[in-house]
């Protein structure tokens, strides 16, 4: 008969240390907070943040923006305290002018955004009224259930169906600078991974904004789905309720004080829900566009680091004299 002795776990064999690790009694990493070591780590992260806040809000601050909103001036006073009724009015023209003057030499290539403020395309019934399938094979997939109530019209099926695509943005806009105007490339707006992976080469239109009820924009039917720029970047809902697309680029340089002249079609109906539409135009840095907030949020906690090393110092030196 075997022993005691004979049946005792080793010391360093799995079964010590499983229960060694039941029990908590691993060794573990205890660091000794020393003040000399908190008041040195604090010091060494302001001095990294602050220098990092500061050059990326130089970058921000070089980037020349210039944002007009339209969605006000461009209603015929008549129609002033009755907005809507002028935006659903198809027999009314909604060609508007506007004048935007340039403060600052702009680079190109100079962005063109515009901008929607108060449209909460994080809605989740809004979000889910889509069918991925079917943007990616057409009429090969039969589930578009989620795309209610923009699945049929007279009984025959939408494509792309669902209420992001029904409501697409369709202002448009012109650029004429002295007499000439301004050509706006229009092409790579939109993501590579959405361009290639996420809507069909071989899909059309079909039947879209064909109801009784017009959302948006319409889509050319001769042009497949992969290749209607505007769509995809739409269909790439934003998480905020104020949110900037790209509508297109103008790759020559504007000098300073040019005057350049907007011809918009003021299509768009955000007068049903108290939006705001902004046309932008935007230079870009090697951080991108314009930003302050992550410059800001460097410095504040950069500087943060630096004031509580000097207070942790103080303390330690009148607690030291005791």
């Amino acid at each position: 008969m075997a022993s005691s002795a004979d049946r005792t776990i080793p010391i360093d064999s799995p079964s010590s240390a499983l229960n060694k690790f039941k029990q908590q009694n691993l060794p573990a990493c205890k660091p000794v907070l020393r003040p000399s070591c908190v008041i040195t780590s604090f010091l060494v992260l302001g001095f990294i943040f602050v220098p990092i806040g500061l050059t990326t809000l130089c970058a921000s601050r070089t980037v020349v923006e210039i944002v007009d909103r339209y969605d006000s001036g461009c209603v015929p006073g008549a129609f002033r305290s009755n907005k809507v009724s002028f935006i659903k009015d198809t027999s009314l023209p909604k060609n508007c002018s506007r004048v935007l003057k340039v403060r600052k030499h702009m680079k190109a290539p100079i962005y063109i955004y515009y901008q929607l403020d108060n449209y909460y395309q994080n809605h989740r019934r809004y979000v889910k009224s889509r069918s991925d399938q079917q943007l990616l094979h057409g009429l090969e997939s039969n589930n578009t259930s989620s795309c209610e109530p923009e699945e049929f019209n007279n009984g025959l099926p939408v494509v792309p169906c669902g209420l992001i695509a029904w409501s697409l943005f369709n202002d448009t806009y012109t650029f004429i600078r002295g007499t000439k105007e301004l050509s706006i490339n229009r092409k790579n707006i939109a993501w590579e991974s959405d361009h290639d992976s996420k809507f069909g080469k071989h899909v059309y239109p079909l039947n879209f904004q064909n109801g009784t009820l017009i959302g948006g924009g319409k889509l050319d039917p001769h042009i497949p789905l992969s290749d209607q720029e505007d769509l995809i970047v739409w269909m790439r809902t934003a998480a905020l309720p104020s949110f900037r697309k790209l509508y297109g680029r103008i790759e020559e340089d504007l000098e300073a004080d040019d005057v350049i002249v907007v011809h918009l079609m003021n299509n768009y109906n955000t007068y049903s829900f108290g939006g705001k539409k902004k046309l932008v135009l935007s230079t870009s840095s090697w951080l991108g566009g314009r930003n302050d907030f992550l410059g800001v949020a460097y410095i504040f906690v950069g500087g943060s680091c630096i004031i509580l090393s000097i207070v942790f110092l103080l303390l330690h030196m009148k607690n030291s004299r005791y």
